[in-house]
């Protein structure tokens, strides 16, 4: 019986993990196990995502909760090692780029526990961001590396990382989207009218910039003349807007709402004119929807919304965003819908074919070995 335990921390690792634990779950001879770290703290919300995805209850939550990038980090890192020494996995599967991922993949390294990283290759090559470092050092310490694009074989193996290693499967999150979408439009929020402009910010380099954010609320409350903006808005931007005086709605037609559950808020993103996010995985979610997106900021680790999808890099340059979003706005042309051909291996199928490396691997390891 192979042991797999799974490490999710924040929101979107449990997007990316679900449809690996279904697709695991689907197969014989393979135990999981699921540990939350808890470095998402929001326990309602937590809650509410599991159910949403189906996800099974997480067998460990370590709960670490907030704190710096050091401490959060250390103390995922304490709690998670006798967890491992306990469970004595045959591998770890860990997602995304977030604390949870970099700390627990060091955990495994260095008890000589065998990692696989759900989400690896992907580089904005700017260092300055917390999370290009979690990608960089967990790439170099995992043995299996499952690549959503192509451009991440490539930034693999520029880094050293041979081939063997290498596993370009797709996009698990594309897989959960694709799942949900049905479900999704049946939970449309109610309230909100077309046409509008769906908001998401959280990124410390943004909102932690108050000079900045209220000039971006300034740029909507201008293009709320033409749209409603839907701004759902994270605890960290919350505590800053509190800051900079902003509370409740930001105007007449900005409404600034609680976060929302995954349902809804892919629903919003479906009927959106245009997306505006400094997110990753929405910048996916809109290319697979053929939704437009503006992000804003200087650069991306994932290219391929670039160069295949609808994704365009308008910085932290409000006189960009404004003029890139009116030309968005001045086509009056309905989105390209979704489209499983837009992106390869964006199919809905990555999580099987992580499936297949993971059993591929434990038919290899029962081999005997030559004396």
């Amino acid at each position: 019986m192979q042991h797999i335990l799974h490490v999710v921390g924040a929101r979107p690792n449990f997007m990316k993990a679900a449809p690996v634990l279904r697709a695991l779950a689907s197969t014989t001879g393979v135990r999981q196990t699921l540990v939350h770290t808890g470095q998402h703290y929001d326990s309602a919300m937590s809650g509410i995502f599991f159910q949403q995805l189906g996800m099974p209850e997480p067998d460990r939550n370590l709960g670490v909760g907030s704190g710096s990038h050091a401490q959060q980090t250390a103390a995922i890192m304490t709690a998670f090692e006798p967890v491992l020494l306990e469970s004595k996995p045959d591998l770890v599967l860990v997602y995304g780029d977030v604390n949870s991922t970099v700390a627990a993949a060091l955990v495994c390294s260095k008890l000589g526990v065998r990692v696989g990283h759900v989400e690896a290759g992907l580089r904005s090559r700017d260092r300055s961001m917390p999370e290009e470092i979690n990608r960089l050092l967990t790439d170099q310490i995992s043995n299996l590396l499952f690549t959503p694009s192509a451009d991440g074989d490539q930034n693999l193996l520029h880094e050293g990382i041979t081939r063997e290693k290498i596993h370009l499967v797709g996009n698990v999150m594309i897989d959960t989207l694709l799942r949900l979408l049905p479900r999704a439009i049946e939970c449309f929020p109610s309230g909100v009218a077309s046409p509008y402009a769906l908001v998401t910010l959280h990124r410390p380099a943004n909102v932690d910039d108050l000079p900045w954010l209220r000039n971006l609320l300034d740029t909507l409350a201008d293009f709320s003349a033409q749209l409603n903006i839907v701004f759902p808005v994270h605890p960290r931007t919350r505590q800053r807007l509190n800051e900079i005086g902003v509370a409740g709605n930001g105007g007449s037609r900005v409404h600034l709402l609680e976060p929302l559950p995954y349902l809804e808020f892919l629903a919003l993103q479906t009927r959106a004119s245009v997306v505006i996010t400094d997110s990753g995985g929405i910048q996916e979610e809109t290319t697979f929807l053929g939704v437009p997106c503006l992000t804003v900021r200087e650069n991306t680790e994932r290219p391929i919304t670039l160069t295949h999808g609808t994704n365009q890099l308008v910085g932290r340059d409000m006189r960009r965003l404004r003029e890139t979003a009116a030309e968005i706005l001045g086509r009056n042309s309905t989105t390209a819908g979704p489209d499983p051909d837009r992106v390869p291996l964006w199919d809905g199928h990555a999580a099987e074919r992580i499936a297949a490396v993971v059993l591929q691997e434990r038919s290899e390891a029962a081999k005997p070995q030559p004396l």
